[in-house]
């Protein structure tokens, strides 16, 4: 014990002891610090595992696609609650449960069922699997979704595991389908299209066109496809769309239309009314125009045949006088027309005998033979035309003007020496002529007054035995100066548009809204004020003015209704037989309508029963013309002159006038209330439209309407006013007018 003692006491066991405890000491302190940076590692590997943790979770929850993850075993690891919501299932009963139990109802494409193994199994080529399970709109409801399957080893211990992603497609396969739906319906609306449409490349090349619009072409939808589409167009408009386009490229409109012509295959011409519009994607980058062509060229034709007719004569094909008129003017207009220009007169001598005795088909055949005789001897050296009845009229413009009206008037002579054959017979034709030369007087003046000498030449000639020519003097001026200058005053006042119409109002009775317009003619003298019709109207009737005239107040009153803020008001015109047969009163109301884009039966044409009496054929044709063009038929002053009937039966008649006598003594003169009620129940039993005129008291207007007379005007609804003071009152109207055609018996008459 002692030894033991006295060992421990010694100095190097103590200094070995104190060694061997700093050493335990160091190796504890080593050991504790080495275990405190092992826990902070893994403290902190925890930490970035839970951020991890945090971030997956955020994008699986910001994710539009399910996610699935699978052991090895086949087992749900994990499930977002996205592919919970596209399955409808829930994570808690999903997680741990094996895939090929999972609850899920799933189709191929062609609607048989899948196991839920083989819904989520990868695919050979790796592409996704498409698989439709039940949606939430009932149980034809379908979700379709893409699904891929894939494996990956997990870094952590090795172990694979499967990653399936969901994507709910639906939508988009909506949206696919509907936008071939769309697709096909265009195709299908194009291909049907009635009229040519056509899908153009931004180089302007046909990329798709219709059957239509190949048709038009005079070729096939195949030939057209990748064909310029400039390479159709007419040599002169071959770049007629070439500056819309480029605003269109640019922005600048939405779209353009333009009338142009087309080469068809087969080398004719076709006009058509070229609509063009630019489809832009999304961000307004230009992608192709559509291209919608219609074919105008009837409309056209029928258009420049309406023009044509508008001024020539439509039996012999001549010039009519508004053409002619034109034409002499911008002759007198030249510099050197005191030298160059002539007019010839020509009146057939005899000519109403011919009509009286062999029909007025061989009076239409005389004048076609007549026409042909004044265009062989003028030889191109004027223009021919035809006023009116038998009065020809040339206008003649040559170097030597004095020797070429002589020589065309010899020529006319020679020519007609020919005899005639109608129906067997040998009629000799024979005319008077009057030739006038332009001078410093006819030129200032202006062609009424050059016409104006040549008509009295023809006179002369007449009156010298006929068959002759005569070139005019002054002392061929008629007799009666004031009754000549006023006549001349006339023309001249109808050429500048002194004649004015004056509109008296015409209501529907029952309802007292104004539904049209009386037309009346006044003179707007430059010193005399203005003047009724009776100071003037006989001159009217002279020689080449009523036609004139007539022609000049139709275009009138067409301005006047376009003019009217109502698209259904009426006008109606006097019109006297002696204006109507040759169908250029018909022209001229039918160019008016088509020029100001009115509906034909908002021009009503009046006649009088006086001036219809023993009407031709040529008149009654004539105002069949007008009717079957949608142009009313009034007969004026209804009950008055002889055989109204006849011409109720006989007339293409849309309706009548109650004559302002009958009206002035109702409703205390009985004879005059019979006479009113009679003839109304006349007009309606007929189907014809009823107006009655010359109103002007409140009592007449109750007893016309009670008695079924439709509509009225007179002085108790207002008097002729001027075109302007009308159209500044803006008056209501009403939509009524007047149908052309008869309505039966039973029918509500004089209404479309």
């Amino acid at each position: 014990m002692g030894g033991v003692v006295e060992l421990f006491a010694q100095p190097a066991f103590v200094a070995g002891v104190g060694a061997l405890l700093v050493m335990l000491a160091l190796c504890a302190f080593y050991f504790f610090w080495r275990s405190g940076r092992e826990r902070a590692a893994r403290d902190k590997a925890l930490a970035r595992e839970r951020r991890l943790r945090h971030q997956f979770d955020a994008v699986m929850t910001s994710s539009r696609d399910g996610v699935l993850l699978v052991t090895d075993d086949g087992e749900v690891a994990l499930i977002s609650d996205i592919a919970c919501s596209i399955l409808g299932l829930s994570a808690a009963d999903a997680t741990g449960t094996p895939l090929t139990r999972l609850p899920v109802r799933a189709t191929d494409t062609s609607m048989r069922p899948l196991l839920a193994s083989d819904a989520f199994a990868p695919t050979e080529d790796g592409r996704p699997r498409v698989i439709g399970v039940p949606g939430r709109r009932g149980a034809d409801d379908i979700r379709w979704l893409h699904v891929r399957s894939r494996r990956v080893v997990d870094p952590g211990d090795a172990g694979p595991v499967r990653i399936i992603t969901v994507m709910d497609t639906t939508g988009l396969r909506e949206a696919a389908e509907a936008l071939s739906r769309s697709d096909a319906q265009f195709r299908r609306a194009m291909e049907n299209a009635p009229t040519g449409m056509a899908l153009v490349d931004l180089e302007w090349r046909l990329m798709e066109v219709n059957r239509a619009f190949a048709e038009m072409m005079g070729s096939t939808v195949a030939a057209l496809r990748g064909t310029p589409f400039s390479a159709l167009s007419h040599p002169q408009d071959l770049h007629a769309e070439r500056d819309q386009l480029q605003r269109l490229y640019d922005g600048h409109q939405s779209h353009f239309s333009v009338e142009k012509r087309y080469v068809k295959g087969d080398g004719n011409v076709v006009w058509a009314v070229l609509e063009v519009g630019l489809v832009r994607y999304a961000g307004g980058a230009p992608d192709h125009y559509v291209v919608h062509v219609r074919d105008t060229t009837e409309v056209r034709m029928r258009s420049e045949l309406m023009q044509h007719r508008a001024m020539h004569d439509p039996l012999t094909g001549l010039a009519n006088r508004n053409l002619f008129h034109d034409v002499l003017e911008e002759l007198l207009a030249k510099p050197d027309a005191d030298t160059r220009v002539g007019v010839i007169a020509v009146d057939l001598d005899g000519f109403k005998g011919l009509n009286d005795r062999f029909g007025h088909a061989a009076g239409d055949a005389a004048l076609v033979h007549v026409a042909g005789v004044l265009r062989a001897a003028t030889g191109g050296r004027g223009t021919v035309a035809r006023l009116g009845g038998d009065e020809f009229v040339i206008a003649v413009q040559d170097p030597d003007c004095s020797k070429a009206v002589v020589e065309i008037a010899a020529a006319i002579h020679e020519g007609l020496r020919k005899p005639l054959a109608v129906k067997r017979h040998q009629i000799q034709l024979a005319a008077s002529l009057g030739i006038a030369m332009a001078d410093d007087e006819t030129v200032a003046g202006g062609g009424a007054t050059l016409l104006t000498a040549a008509d009295a030449a023809m006179y002369r000639a007449k009156a010298a035995g006929k068959s002759r020519t005569e070139v005019f003097e002054p002392s061929m001026r008629v007799s009666d100066d004031h009754h000549s200058a006023l006549a001349a005053e006339l023309a001249r006042a109808i050429e500048r548009g002194d004649l004015v119409l004056h509109y008296q109002p015409i209501l529907e009775l029952a309802s007292r809204t104004v539904v049209g317009y009386e037309a009346l003619v006044r003179w707007q003298h430059p010193t005399r004020g203005l003047l009724l019709p009776g100071a003037f109207l006989p001159l009217i009737n002279d020689r080449g003015l009523a036609a004139t005239a007539g022609a000049a107040l139709v275009e009138q009153a067409a301005q006047f209704l376009a003019r009217t803020p109502s698209d259904s008001t009426w006008v109606s015109l006097n019109v006297s037989a002696d204006q109507l047969g040759n169908s250029e009163f018909a022209d001229g109301v039918l160019a008016a309508i088509g020029r100001h884009h009115l509906a034909p039966q908002r021009v009503v044409i009046e006649l009088t029963e006086a001036s219809l009496v023993a009407p031709n054929t040529r008149i009654r044709h004539e105002l069949t013309e007008l009717r079957n063009a949608g142009v009313p038929i009034l007969l004026d002053d209804f009950g008055t002159g002889v055989s109204p009937l006849s011409y109720l039966r006989d007339l293409p008649v849309s309706g009548v006038k109650l004559d302002m006598s009958f009206v002035a003594g109702i409703p205390e003169d009985p004879a005059g209330a019979r006479v009113s009620r009679a003839l109304g129940a006349l007009a309606r039993e007929l189907g014809l439209a009823t107006i009655a005129e010359g109103i002007e008291t409140e009592a007449q207007a109750e007893f016309l309407a009670d008695c079924g007379w439709r509509y009225g005007q007179g002085w108790l609804f207002g008097v002729a006013q001027p075109a302007a003071t009308v159209l500044a009152q803006h008056p209501l109207t009403g939509t009524s007018m007047i149908d052309p055609r008869p309505a039966e018996p039973d029918a509500v008459y004089g209404e479309l």
